[in-house]
């Protein structure tokens, strides 16, 4: 490359669910010569659709979409290994003269693509009798350590979420630091534009409920009923997926499907607010209404931002 010519650019559409994601990014997509990139950790396995909100073949709008559908749901998600493959499909579009753009919730997810972030490795001995501990003594115990050996991750990693504090316990004992100063910082590997879409809570609760709501007249209960079929209860990260978790306890007749589905929307509202707190701590992230009436306006603030800052 030139030293005339412009660096690299990777955009990224973030933002808590149901704000309208996925369709700017295809817009953008469209309109800047690119392919979306994938950065919902959920919509990387296969079969599950309805719950994961992913957009039909027509709702692309012919524009390819990679790292969609491909983990079984029995496969334990990995940032590491994601991150390994997002790099090499943006890679890939940069040097074919697309522009990837990157459309996501997961924030550690956008974060480990576009960002210096190196992965602590994991020590099999150090793991396997850390999950001992928690199928004894419960998540509550651990979270306890967790609080006291590094307070910000105690603060930063729900008591309930077993799974997230084996992790950070195993992180602090492999290198003797704090989890949390392992987290990244802003320090980016690509010349990158962030877009957020921001949506006023109220009107977000609304969407919320509402997908919910389509999500189950869609057919929610028979995709996680086939899901089952194929091993997504012994999923380790797939079972604990939004509606697919509440459907899995309907089925087993712990407790009733409207129970599930009422549960289902106020797990992805809290959900939703902790997507937006962790986006909101980004400054990088330049946010754009994403509100009814500013719908029609959105694609065009957003690519109008997007070329201010390539000219810049």
């Amino acid at each position: 490359m030139s030293s005339s010519a412009p660096a690299p650019r990777v955009i990224t559409v973030v933002g808590p669910t149901a704000a309208g994601k996925s369709d700017l990014g295809v817009f953008l997509a469209q309109q800047l010569d690119g392919e979306v990139v994938n950065a919902d950790s959920m919509q990387l396995y296969r079969g599950m659709d309805i719950g994961t909100a992913k957009l039909t073949l027509p709702e692309r709008g012919s524009v390819p979409h990679h790292l969609l559908d491909i983990w079984d749901v029995t496969e334990t998600a990995s940032v590491a290994e994601y991150q390994r493959l997002a790099r090499a499909e943006i890679d890939r579009l940069l040097a074919a003269g697309r522009t990837p753009v990157l459309v996501g919730g997961s924030g550690l997810y956008v974060k480990g693509a576009i960002d210096a972030l190196e992965f602590p490795g994991t020590d099999p001995e150090v793991r396997a009798r850390l999950e001992e501990e928690l199928a004894e003594r419960g998540s509550g115990v651990l979270h306890a350590r967790l609080a006291a050996a590094d307070p910000g991750a105690g603060r930063a990693i729900l008591p309930s979420n077993g799974r997230r504090i084996v992790r950070a316990l195993e992180v602090i004992e492999i290198t003797g630091k704090p989890f949390t100063a392992n987290l990244p910082g802003d320090d980016a590997v690509y010349d990158t534009v962030q877009i957020g879409v921001d949506v006023a809570r109220p009107e977000l609760d609304e969407r919320i409920a509402r997908r919910v709501d389509l999500m189950w007249e869609a057919g929610l209960v028979d995709e996680v009923r086939a899901l089952e079929a194929r091993g997504l209860r012994e999923g380790r990260t797939a079972a604990r997926a939004l509606g697919y978790q509440q459907v899995l306890a309907a089925l087993a007749g712990e407790c009733a499907e409207d129970e599930a589905r009422a549960e289902t929307v106020r797990a992805t509202k809290r959900f939703a607010r902790r997507q937006d707190s962790w986006f909101r701590r980004d400054p990088r992230v330049r946010w754009l209404s994403g509100a009814a009436r500013d719908r029609g306006e959105l694609p065009h603030r957003a690519l109008a931002l997007i070329e201010r800052a390539v000219t810049a």
